[in-house]
């Protein structure tokens, strides 16, 4: 049976580390009291805030892991810039923040000019269509010290104070939405590469998946980017707020029983999920390919639910006719209820 530890990643290592870094990180917020800048305590939030006086500055660090590995294989670089801008936008908007900025870091072996060509013209594509700038960023050939490039990125971005979604207003009976993805996103992506380079061999970016497409189109699929479509809902900085969301979850790395709970904030509140988004079926396959468990598979991949919303009741059919204006197929996949259990 594979798991996302047997392909070299170990998410409960990964927690804990994140934890140490976190309390580090907040041994630093003394150094802003009372000053402009100053740190917001937000446990388990999906991105850092600061108090600006009028309004809150949001910023948060990601990259497209392993799947820049993916396209080195197959030389196609043009749409990873979607999958960079969504990891850092999509946590952003958790929160209710507008991305204003975005800067980047390419650091590799050496310079490939196609890849970088490729990657910054997919990245002032994404940025364009969610209105982000990219003031900058920095490439660095380091040799030998890398076995290939690692891409990250940084958001920077505002949200009034009034419209800063916490989480602390969820509520026993409330909706959860959930949003289509389109593909794998930028999470989970080394053990599906050890899956299909088991059940393919080496070459298996170029193995036939049975649709036209070759596996390697298939897991380069570039993720869809929510930032821009739910601030057309939810309300960007000076705009209009035509829903309120309770809590936004952007489902990533440890999948929904890792990301659910962040908004739920330990008030002994819990979800039945008894009406999930079907996985996509690439990611049924794979499951198949490497005999992956129900539990390692949501653990590890997005399983086609990509981000999350929490809603009254009543505001459900308003949020889902909104969402289908904008493109994204989405559906109730549960409730809120108590007694602090993700069942699903």
């Amino acid at each position: 049976m594979s798991t996302y530890k047997e392909s070299g990643v170990d998410v409960e290592l990964g927690d804990r580390c994140s934890k140490m870094a976190y309390e580090a990180a907040k041994a630093t917020f003394p150094g802003r009291k009372g000053k402009i800048g100053e740190p917001v305590v937000q446990e388990g939030g999906f991105t850092g805030m600061l108090d600006m006086g009028d309004y809150y500055m949001i910023q948060n660090d990601d990259g497209v892991g392993t799947k820049i590995e993916v396209a080195e294989k197959m030389r196609k670089f043009d749409t990873l810039g979607y999958d960079l801008v969504a990891m850092v936008a999509d946590d952003g908007v958790c929160v209710g923040a507008e991305v204003v900025s975005i800067t980047n870091t390419l650091d590799s072996p050496s310079l490939d000019e196609d890849m970088v060509e490729g990657l910054m013209a997919g990245l002032k594509k994404a940025a364009l269509e969610q209105k982000i700038v990219i003031p900058g960023g920095e490439l660095a050939e380091l040799g030998d010290a890398l076995n290939g490039a690692v891409w990250n990125a940084t958001a920077v971005g505002i949200v009034e104070k009034d419209k800063v979604i916490t989480g602390e207003d969820i509520a026993d009976g409330d909706v959860i939405i959930g949003l289509k993805s389109d593909g794998i996103r930028s999470n989970g992506l080394s053990l599906a590469r050890m899956i299909l380079k088991n059940q393919f061999g080496e070459d298996w970016v170029n193995a036939d998946y049975g649709d036209g497409r070759t596996w390697g189109e298939v897991i380069l699929t570039p993720c869809k980017i929510y930032h821009r479509s739910l601030l057309n809902i939810i309300g960007g900085y000076k705009e209009e707020r035509k829903i309120v969301a309770k809590g936004i979850v952007h489902n990533t790395g440890g999948g929904i029983p890792g990301n659910l709970p962040r908004i739920l904030k330990d008030k002994g509140l819990g979800a039945e999920l008894d009406n999930l988004i079907e996985p996509h079926e690439f990611m049924k396959k794979m499951m198949e390919y490497g005999n992956v468990s129900r539990e390692e598979a949501y653990k590890t991949w997005n399983m086609a639910i990509g981000m999350m919303m929490v809603v009254d009741p009543k505001d459900v059919d308003i949020l889902l006719d909104h969402l289908s204006d904008q493109g994204i197929e989405a559906q109730v996949i549960g409730k809120v209820v108590t007694g602090g259990e993700i069942r699903f």
